[in-house]
Order: structure tokens, then sequence, then C-alpha cells
């Protein structure tokens, strides 16, 4: 990370800690960030010089250390499905230009109304515009990072991790000794869930590729099922909650696959048109789920502290482990953008953007 700083526009909050004041100084105006000015490929993406942004009264500007890459980016990227648009995104073109949401790094300055950090606070989370030197998050949506976890273990855990922690508890209700499938395991919210289950006691099969069993058997599965060789219907299991990450096995064999009362947990969706996306088939299982015994459902990740902090203690006790498989550097984003959308990458990639010291 590069320049001298010459100007800054945050307002940093009082505080009487040395190590908080010598850290609080200027940001540069301008910073490099990987940009996307129109919805479409990761063609589209370059890294060039931005402003830097400038952070608002309940927000907190952090100089990026780190960043994490999910299936969020992509879609942001693309617009697609195109309710994202109508949802705020932007409905010609992106509103924010800058990509990346998952984030670790410094406290360079908080706004006037946060009170949790300071100038020089390690902190993780989400942000706006994660792909760059610097990013402005909400304060609610940070955390202090654990001592004992690198920036990049950091970078690759909140969006997947609370997604996954949502899905297994909020939602799915495990408890200690249900037998949980989780489809989709070799992949960000799949690895977290492997290891977030195991961590509540449960017994894991988890489905992959080949080239990924051993991968999700070093999470901790109990068993591993490789689908390219072996149909899900087949399975002679019966499990009390199935995790299903994609959104792409029919209905009618996930069913066969729960248990009397069991519960059906959708996370996303990658198949369906570019107006809505999975989400046809997620409607489709709550609107069945009404007429049979089983529950099926599928929710929108809450980014909050009520799944950060917990996640976050996970963590620092080794209870659950950042799933890392690539590492690149903040040059190289569109090329780990094309090998996430290919199915090359397992686990999280991680897109180092400072020296990691």
């Amino acid at each position: 990370m590069s320049t001298t700083p010459t100007s800054t526009t945050p307002t940093t909050a009082t505080n009487t800690d040395e190590q908080h004041a010598a850290a609080d100084v200027a940001a540069p105006t301008s910073m490099a960030a990987a940009v996307r000015h129109r919805y479409g490929t990761a063609d589209m993406v370059a890294v060039e010089q931005v402003p830097t942004p400038e952070v608002g009264p309940a927000e907190v500007l952090i100089e990026v250390v780190a960043a994490g890459l999910d299936r969020g980016v992509c879609h942001l990227m693309t617009g697609t499905p195109y309710l994202l648009r109508l949802a705020g995104f932007g409905l010609l073109r992106p509103k924010q230009p800058v990509l990346g949401m998952d984030v670790a790094g410094h406290v360079v300055a908080v706004g006037a109304s946060v009170t949790r950090f300071a100038p020089g606070d390690e902190v993780m989370g989400i942000a706006t515009g994660s792909f760059a030197e610097y990013a402005v998050a909400d304060a609610a949506k940070l955390a202090i990072k654990p001592t004992a976890l690198s920036f990049e273990e950091a970078a690759a855990s909140t969006i997947s991790g609370i997604t996954a922690l949502q899905a297994l508890t909020t939602v799915g209700g495990v408890e200690a000794g249900q037998r949980v499938l989780v489809i989709g395991a070799s992949g960000g919210v799949g690895s977290f869930a492997v290891q977030i289950a195991k961590s509540l006691d449960a017994t894991v099969t988890a489905v992959a590729s080949s080239s990924k069993l051993d991968f999700v058997a070093s999470l901790g599965a109990d068993v591993v099922v490789d689908y390219t060789t072996t149909e899900l219907a087949d399975l002679d299991e019966r499990f009390e909650l199935i995790i299903d990450i994609g959104g792409r096995t029919p209905l009618r064999h996930v069913r066969g696959l729960l248990t009397e009362r069991g519960t059906h947990v959708i996370v996303g969706g990658e198949n369906g048109g570019r107006f809505t996306g999975g989400i046809g088939r997620n409607l489709r299982a709550v609107v069945l789920s009404a007429f049979v015994r089983q529950r099926m459902t599928f929710f929108i990740s809450n980014e909050s502290r009520t799944y950060i902090d917990p996640l976050v203690d996970l963590l620092a006790a080794g209870d659950v482990v950042a799933p890392i498989g690539q590492r690149v550097p903040l040059a190289d984003v569109a090329d780990a953008i094309r090998a996430l959308d290919a199915g090359r990458t397992h686990g999280k990639t991680v897109i180092t953007v400072a020296e990691l010291g």
C-alpha cells in the first residue's frame, strides 16, 4: 500500500489511548480499487484509482489488509438476478462501482456517533467496496479481530460464516446429535456449515465433487459424498436437517432425504432466469412446505452483530477455522472471479490488498 497521506475528511472518535491516538492519521484522497462501471462479466472489472470514500456518522473507514470473495460479489458484478437492481443496487448501472464486501484491516477513522471502535483497531466484518485500499463499513457490521486470527482468515469469514450460522441455528434449529446433510459443502458457506454443525455436536454428511472431497473431509465431515458418482436420491440415510447451498437439487429428491419432520434450508440459488434467479425454486419449497409435515424454507442473511459476534467467538476459540482455498492480489481480482464462477475454487478466496507483515 502506497501513498503519502495528503488530506482527511473523516471525523475521528475521541480516545485517549496512545495506540489509537498514534494511529489517527489522514487517509489519502485517492486509492486503488477493483471497479466495474457497468454490469457485466469479469471482463468489466479493472483496478483503477478512485476517490477514497468519506465516512458517515455511523461508519468506520478501514485501511484494508485483505478482503473475501463470495458468490454475492458475482451477482452484484453482473446485476443478476434483476431483482437485485430493483432492491436498490442500481437499475441501469451499479450505484457502487467498487466490488467486495468481506473485509479485514485497520481502522483509520470513525464517524461522530461511533463509540465501539477507534483508529488503530484491527477489525473484521462487512464493508461497502472492500476490494480497495480503503473501505467504509457500517459500525454495526464490524467486530474487533481476534489477535490469534490473521487478517486473511478474518477476511474470509464474515459473510459466509454468518450465513452458515443462521442457516443451521435460527432457521434450521439444529440440535446436538442430529444428522445434517450439507449440499455444496466445498464452497464458502458450505465449508463453514460443516464446521459449525460439528461444533454443535451434529453428525455431518457433506456433498461435493471428486476433486474437493479431501478438502471437505479435512473440515471434519463424518461422511463425504461425491455427487459426480452418487445420486443423492440413492442415499440410505435420512436427515433431520438439510442445508442446501446453490439450489440445484430437485425438491422431490430433497424431501426423500428428510426425516418425517425434517427441515430443508435453501441458501441462495444459482439456477433460474435472469429476472428472479433461484427465487422460484425457493418459493415453491415454501408453498410445498404448507402441505407436508416436513419444513422447507429459505432466508435472507441478517448482516448484524447478532451473528457476527458469535461467529467471531467460534473463530477465536478455534472451533471454526477460516477455510481459505486461494489467495490472489488485488490486481488479479477479475481472474479470481472467473475461477469462482467456473467452479474451480474451494473454500474462500482471499484478496490480499496490503502487504501481510
